[in-house]
């Protein structure tokens, strides 16, 4: 385009130019606001979470995830105008293409806003350690061995009680775990009032298979607050990985403090696929911190664990070994990007948030720590 039809698109897409522009701005604003801890927990409580809150609640009751069926519906729009635009293209509109170009980074560029508007400005907040009191201390080898034997000790405990297939291994119905979260926090309110909110139903994906090759259990859709969850794996960790969702949904952002309150809620409860859920998922995170540290301790510790758990937790291997490759490292590149975007980082001390506040909740309870177990 010469410069009289490069002044021409400017007027026609003036709208859409403005818009981008506004966008741009609102995301600097973010940036420049994100520092203040004070504006941001005000935000929170009065603008982001009742936002979601409402939004969440008309789409709570739709039986399918309303952000896959929003991404769906965008993607297929944007593809569908992409080929509209090379047709004109073809017959001599030449400012048909930087028109969809445009007008996509409107919509990206907003998007993006409306995820730091309504998700990021909860990573600058005060975080789920310091609303609970909890320091994070460094771990010590002895430590964390004392913690990952005690939840090797619970996960034996619980394993037997679940439904398991002829193999042995965990059996329990995903469509049941999704439908059997009510109250699970409940337990945990007397003791951190600050984590309840409504309840909302869990959705499972129709495109679980794509969570799986992109190395996704679970997600929070930032602009709904709608959790959608990964059914094609495993059935194990689904009831821990509900949790942790429910956690972000009730204002936990960083990934490692959800594993931490995730193992905490579905721990505290009667429902045993959950507990056991739990247990697991724990024991995964510690027995991998301890063997990053010391191996022979981590090895002696997973030759105490009974047949079905490490049938499960095999079967879990076994199923995400099938989907490594580029794509899934993509994914976890892109996440990985995602989070150090909004500054997190993979932990606090020593082996990572999650096992560090395990260790700090649940050392006492161990011979070490000196006090009886439950």
């Amino acid at each position: 385009m010469n410069c009289k039809n490069c002044t021409t698109w400017l007027r026609r897409h003036r709208a859409a130019c403005l818009g981008l522009l506004a966008g741009l701005a609102t995301l600097g604003l973010f940036a420049a606001a994100r520092g203040d801890r004070a504006a941001m927990d005000w935000w929170l409580a009065h603008v982001s979470m009742p936002v979601k809150r409402g939004i969440s609640a008309l789409v709570d009751p739709l039986p399918f995830s309303a952000c896959e069926l929003g991404a769906t519906v965008l993607i297929l729009g944007a593809l569908a105008f992409l080929i509209r635009a090379i047709r004109r293209t073809l017959h001599g509109q030449k400012g048909a293409l930087p028109a969809w170009v445009l007008h996509v980074a409107v919509l990206l560029v907003w998007g993006y806003a409306g995820v730091c508007a309504l998700w990021g400005t909860q990573y600058y907040g005060t975080n789920f350690a310091a609303k609970a009191g909890m320091q994070a201390p460094a771990v010590s080898v002895e430590q964390l061995a004392a913690v990952t034997d005690y939840f090797a000790a619970r996960v034996n405990e619980t394993a037997d009680v679940v439904p398991r297939d002829d193999f042995g291994r965990f059996a329990v119905d995903k469509t049941e775990i999704l439908q059997s979260c009510s109250g699970l926090y409940t337990p945990l309110l007397d003791r951190w009032p600050f984590l309840d909110g409504p309840e909302r139903h869990p959705k499972p994906a129709v495109y679980s298979k794509l969570m799986s090759a992109w190395g996704f259990t679970g997600y929070l859709c930032p602009l709904v607050g709608e959790s959608t969850l990964n059914v094609d794996s495993p059935a194990v960790f689904l009831p821990v990985t509900v949790a942790h969702e429910l956690a972000h949904q009730r204002g936990v952002a960083a990934e490692q403090e959800a594993n931490f309150v995730g193992v905490m809620a579905a721990t505290a409860g009667g429902n045993a696929a959950y507990r056991y859920s739990g247990w697991l998922f724990g024991y995964l995170h510690l027995s991998n911190a301890l063997y990053s540290a010391a191996p022979e301790l981590a090895t002696a510790s997973y030759a105490t664990l009974c047949a079905e758990a490490q049938a499960d937790m095999g079967e879990n291997n076994a199923y995400w070994k099938q989907w490594e490759g580029p794509v899934r490292e993509t994914g976890e590149k892109v996440y990985t990007a995602f989070l150090q975007g909004y500054g997190q980082e993979l932990g606090m001390r020593s082996y990572g948030a999650c096992v560090d506040l395990l260790v700090e909740e649940f050392f006492p309870y161990t011979t070490a720590g000196g006090l009886a177990a439950d």
